[in-house]
């Protein structure tokens, strides 16, 4: 016995249990009930009459007690330690050894107590059982080829939930014979499926399902189980690995289609665009238990786990749209894998949004498809942890280990996965262990570096014929049976491929149905613009409207002020600033029946306390959103603060959009630098969506964005990164100068049937400044511009220096002018910077056909920002290459010296103006 084993012989801790007892009687186990309710009978022959309950007294001074006390610690520790013991590697590679909790003799229970009699309630199941029947239980329940992690869950109630069903069936399901021919099926046909395709495509890679089969009845059951409870969508995401198999035999996509896709009938309609077979999205509907379900699986990347978040985003918008409050609707389904869910950040992330409020869903039926290795990595190697899932502890979630080739086990495990969900509206985790029969791909050599795993699979029997010959051998069916099965699949597959060679194009879904049918992507010129303006009367309502609080909220007097000021913007008494002018792009877009969403770390009040959209009671802590009461009819404004994450959130926020496009939803950063941390989701999603899988999307991003002197990590969005990006007009890149240029911008970006992500790069130290304010009349007309002239320009013929420029530094330009009581510079802001129009700015250079010099200025560093961009685009229109002023190149994008900040700004604005 290890000295340090947490042993529960101590009697003591009955105490604070029987003390909680009398307190409250619900507060405690049931099975403490059921003990401090025990009433032993009296008589010699056992039929006495019942005597009053034991108190705790009585009980602590016999020996039963005792016995008790130790088997109820055996039982939890089966309950918290069995899954060491559980029998779930295929292979066998994965010895499971003794767990030194869950031996008997660590409690001091010995032989002899075998025999002893355990009243009912210490293990569900029969009224009163021996000691070594319990054990037998306990073993068949938490040691057999299912595994279960629970205990860390908390709630005593959610715990109870799951052992009661748990060891009242040994964690066996109770399958009809109609129920395990259709498992067999299911796992037919995807062997079959990978079988044909592997002989048909000799060395393209398909990233196999073989190994793992029994993936596809799993998800089968689920979406089953999720009918019978009223689902109506279902939103799955996945890596690479089986999805083409998932398509076929889970989403419903013609095997036809992906054997086209294979065959590359098309080639010209893909060139420059478009994504490998095993990256593809296919939604359809399909009835499961009787019941309609439109499934969608999302497009991925090779990027693991990123589209995790894209997923539940999806899942978050498609509830609110049918008003499924009670998350029972709707649900969403991730797929795996297991060195993925162990390494990758972004599975944490996503996580932890599950139980925020404004990200929340109802839990996400989590699936590991565990081969127990990353590529070449061992689990050794890839993660520190006993379980690639001991991440999800973080959650008050079950996690469910099972043995991949025992599907009845699996089907045990997803029948309570998605009780679980439906009840308490958490995450659920699937962990199956299973292995990949081939390398990281078909034309990989697995051998080289896990000779020892590969020739244990050489020699393995598949999934397929384990479980046939188990059905077999009950006479549920016949080998004969199970032959023809699997001829007629081979067969059906072979007039599947017949049909694909015989089609002259490339299968794809039709974008732009159901709520895109309004909406369009494509070319910018292709869509006409929309003026965006708001009637003075509505401004001035509006601004009433969202400024007012009830009579009994107790506002911060800073606020009171603000609001004030605000209500006088609205009548035209006061210039408006950017936080009135957005308030005001919300309230118009609400109250014309648009949803706005925006999400972001301290997005409620703003980074820089210039928003303030939620405002705090400062005597109760009461909240209250000006902009939910608008309107009877108005729609819904929601924003929130967000968890420290920027991939997790975007990922979330872009997965919204999708299923929103008449919305504006967006997300902010707290300083556009930190737009780097979402990398993965801009470059794989954000940017090219439209190209690689033809989803559009009107996803907006606000990016606090100028050169202050706060430092390298508070100074750039990095605009040269967005630019990099651009092609094909994939998305907006705007860097407004005014606030009415963001009112419309905002406006713009619903108004227009043209859904594209829309970046626009945000003010900080603008937002007070006294020439960046815009005139009511501003916002009552007109529309975004995407080159703003000079009013403050001499006239055109006097004009010999015209200074292009984009965002902050017009307002350093203008004032550097003025002190120079230059007359003969004009500056113009570039707002759009992409799609970039040539047109746009034509009429502007030939107004200023007098100059001498073209100069284009800009704060970032040369090696950064937007002159490397535009050059070759203003050397086009003006015949010549424009004069650059700016920073020096430079590794980092700003120095950390105010100071030196201070010096290089005056001396940009000298060398613009020279």
């Amino acid at each position: 016995m290890q000295d340090d084993l947490p042993l529960a012989t101590d009697l003591s801790f009955i105490d604070q249990i029987y003390e909680t007892y009398r307190r409250d009687p619900a507060a405690v186990d049931p099975s403490w009930r059921r003990l401090f309710e025990y009433t032993p009978t009296r008589g010699s022959n056992g039929a006495g009459a019942a005597a009053a309950p034991i108190a705790l007294e009585g009980l602590v001074t016999t020996q039963e007690p005792a016995f008790l006390a130790k088997v109820w610690a055996l039982v939890n520790a089966y309950r918290a330690r069995g899954h060491f013991e559980a029998k779930l590697d295929p292979l066998g590679l994965l010895q499971a050894t003794p767990h030194p909790e869950i031996d008997p003799k660590a409690y001091g229970l010995t032989d002899a107590d075998l025999d002893r009699i355990v009243p009912g309630g210490y293990f569900n199941g029969p009224d009163s059982l021996t000691l070594r029947e319990l054990i037998r239980r306990a073993r068949a329940t938490y040691c057999g080829t299912i595994g279960v992690e629970f205990m860390h869950i908390s709630s005593p109630t959610r715990k109870a939930w799951l052992h009661q069903r748990m060891e009242k069936t040994l964690n066996r399901p109770d399958l009809d014979r109609a129920t395990r021919l259709d498992i067999l099926d299911k796992l037919a046909r995807a062997e079959t499926f990978e079988r044909f395709m592997h002989t048909k495509y000799v060395g393209t890679r398909r990233f196999s399902i073989e190994g793992s089969e029994t993936l596809i009845p799993l998800l089968d059951i689920a979406l089953e189980y999720a009918a019978r409870q009223g689902v109506v969508e279902a939103v799955l995401g996945m890596a690479h690995r089986g999805r083409l198999n998932v398509l076929a035999h889970i989403i419903g996509k013609p095997p036809h289609d992906i054997f086209a896709e294979f065959e590359d009938i098309d080639p010209q309609s893909t060139l420059g665009s478009g994504d490998v077979k095993y990256h593809l999205g296919f939604s359809n509907d399909l009835a499961f238990a009787g019941k309609n379900i439109h499934l969608s699986l999302t497009f991925n990347p090779s990027h693991l786990e990123a589209v995790d978040p894209i997923v539940v985003g999806r899942v978050r918008a498609k509830q609110r749209r049918i008003k499924d409050e009670q998350h029972r609707r709707v649900i969403g389904i991730l797929v795996h894998g297991d060195a993925a869910f162990a390494g990758q950040g972004l599975v944490a992330e996503t996580l932890n949004l599950s139980e925020i409020h404004g990200f929340r869903t109802g839990g996400t039926l989590h699936v590991i498809v565990n081969n127990q290795i990353g590529f070449t990595a061992t689990p050794a190697e890839a993660r520190s942890t006993p379980y690639a899932t001991d991440v999800a502890k973080m959650l008050q979630c079950p996690i469910f280990h099972v043995n991949g080739d025992d599907p009845e086990a699996v089907a045990q495990v997803v029948q309570l996965a998605m009780e679980y969900r439906q009840e308490y509206k958490t995450d659920v985790v699937i962990d199956m262990f299973c292995y990949r029969k081939y390398g990281h791909n078909e034309n990989d050599e697995p051998s080289f570096t896990q000779p020892l795993m590969y020739r244990a699979i050489e020699h393995k029997e598949s999934v397929v014929k384990i479980y046939a010959d188990k059905l077999v051998a009950d006479r549920t069916t016949t080998q004969a049976d199970v032959d023809a099965l699997l001829a007629r699949v081979n067969q059906e597959l072979e007039q599947e491929l017949k049909v694909a060679k015989a089609t002259s194009k490339r299968p794809g879904q039709v974008p732009g149905q159901g709520v895109w049918k309004a909406y369009v992507g494509g070319h910018d010129r292709d869509v006409p613009e929309v003026d965006t303006g708001v009637a003075r009367d509505r401004l001035a309502d509006l601004s009433e409207r969202a400024n007012k609080l009830p009579s009994t909220f107790h506002p911060h007097p800073k606020i009171a002020r603000l609001l004030e000021q605000r209500r006088q913007m609205g009548r035209g008494e006061h210039p408006f600033d950017w936080g009135g002018a957005e308030m005001l792009a919300f309230a118009s877009l609400v109250t014309d029946r648009h949803m706005v969403r925006l999400s972001g770390q301290d997005t409620c009040r703003g980074t820089f306390s210039q928003r303030h959209a939620v405002i705090v009671d400062v005597q109760t802590g009461e909240e209250y959103t000006p902009l939910h009461h608008l309107a009877p009819d108005q729609s819904d404004f929601r924003i929130y603060d967000s968890a420290l994450s920027e991939a997790a959130v975007m990922g979330f926020e872009f997965g919204y959009s999708l299923d929103f496009p008449e919305a504006l939803i967006g997300w902010e950063a707290q300083f556009g630098d930190f737009v780097n941390g979402a990398q993965v989701i801009i470059d794989q999603f954000v940017s090219s969506s439209e190209d690689k899988w033809k989803r559009i999307s009107g996803f907006t991003m606000l990016l606090p964005h100028g050169y202050e002197g706060q430092g390298p990590e508070h100074s750039s969005a990095r605009p040269e990164r967005f630019l990099q990006l651009a092609a094909e007009d994939n998305m907006q890149i705007c860097y407004p100068t005014t606030p009415a240029q963001y009112f419309h911008l905002l406006r713009r970006q619903v108004h227009r049937t043209y859904r594209k992500p829309l970046v626009i790069f945000t003010p900080k130290s603008l937002l007070r400044h006294p020439l960046a304010t815009s005139k009511l009349d501003d916002l009552a007309v007109g529309r975004f511009q995407r080159v703003l002239g000079d009013d403050g320009a001499p006239p055109p013929v006097d004009v010999k220096r015209l200074v292009l420029c984009v965002g902050k530094i017009y307002y350093d330009l203008v004032e550097g002018r003025k002190r120079r009581n230059d007359r003969k510079t004009a500056i113009l802001r570039l707002e759009q910077l992409y799609p970039w129009r040539d047109d746009e700015l034509a009429p502007f250079l030939d107004r200023y056909n007098k100059v001498e010099e073209v100069v284009f200025a800009q704060e970032e560093p040369a090696n950064m920002g937007y002159a490397w961009w535009l050059e070759p685009r203003l050397r086009k229109l003006l015949g010549r290459s424009p004069r650059i002023a700016c920073r020096v190149e430079s590794a980092s994008p700003a120095t950390g010296s105010n100071k030196a900040h201070q010096f290089e700004q005056a001396a940009l604005v000298d060398e613009a103006l020279r």
